[in-house]
């Protein structure tokens, strides 16, 4: 596939910052291992919680579940949903909008790549303590010197001036995007993002948070390995895929 080359790359993830949770030594963020449901009414804080244990029913429900999945479908369904699921997932977000799925302010918990040169935005994330500007690590200072550094084509290009770019594949309606925009608080921040569901990206766009200064949305089906992206290779710095890859037929 003619992907641009990436330093970082990010798939999938659980986690939330959140009070309940106890600090690291640093006190820069959560530690895991400490996200115990006491509460059955806090249930949705948080989209994991650690050392769950299921109840016989919900273990019969897995097994259920687990075995209907083995069955495939016929091979003429299968064709069906890998041809039209773009037209599927049209069908779904003009139904459910940005409804549908929530925000998921977990990722700089997991991923402290998507924000490394800043503090975090303390309107979005309150209980959050990040570092400031002058406190990079020095991984993360490498990093940034690596791709500041990198011979970048010339040509005019959605976020051609930013420092550091980020780029996430299957972005649906923007649960992984406006979080970063509102979190990472760097102003030579520029974030990417595609789908291939039309609707999505539209409504991506038509978000009142979506800033054409910071943010590119664009139509893109990962599983064409002959279509192009609005960036010249080796431009991005970190890579978002969240259940993407394992939505995509093995063969591509």
């Amino acid at each position: 596939m003619a992907a641009p080359r990436t330093v970082d790359g990010v798939e999938g993830g659980c986690g939330e910052i959140g009070s309940v949770l106890a600090l690291s030594s640093s006190d820069t963020r959560p530690r895991f291992g400490t996200r115990f449901l006491t509460d059955p009414r806090q249930v949705f804080q948080h989209n994991a919680w650690d050392n769950v244990e299921w109840t016989d029913e919900q273990e019969e429900a897995a097994k259920k579940k687990v075995s209907e999945n083995n069955q495939p479908l016929p091979p003429e369904k299968q064709e069906e949903y890998d041809s039209l699921a773009s037209e599927y997932w049209n069908e779904f977000y003009t139904i459910h909008e940005n409804r549908f799925f929530k925000d998921r302010h977990w990722l700089f918990t997991e991923f402290p790549e998507l924000a490394p040169h800043c503090s975090l935005n303390h309107e979005s994330h309150p209980n959050a303590r990040g570092t400031d500007c002058s406190q990079r690590s020095s991984l993360d200072e490498k990093q940034w010197q690596e791709s500041a550094a990198l011979p970048h084509d010339s040509c005019d290009f959605p976020g051609s001036s930013a420092t550091y770019r980020i780029l996430e594949v299957g972005c649906g309606v923007g649960n992984t995007v406006f979080p970063i925009l509102k979190t990472n608080n760097d102003t030579g921040l520029f974030v990417y993002c595609c789908d291939f569901s039309s609707t999505a990206v539209e409504l991506v766009k038509t978000n009142p948070e979506y800033d054409s200064q910071r943010c590119f949305a664009f139509v893109h089906d990962l599983s064409d390995a002959e279509a192009n992206y609005p960036v010249p290779d080796g431009s991005l710095d970190v890579i978002v895929l969240i259940f993407v890859l394992s939505a995509l037929h093995p063969s591509k």
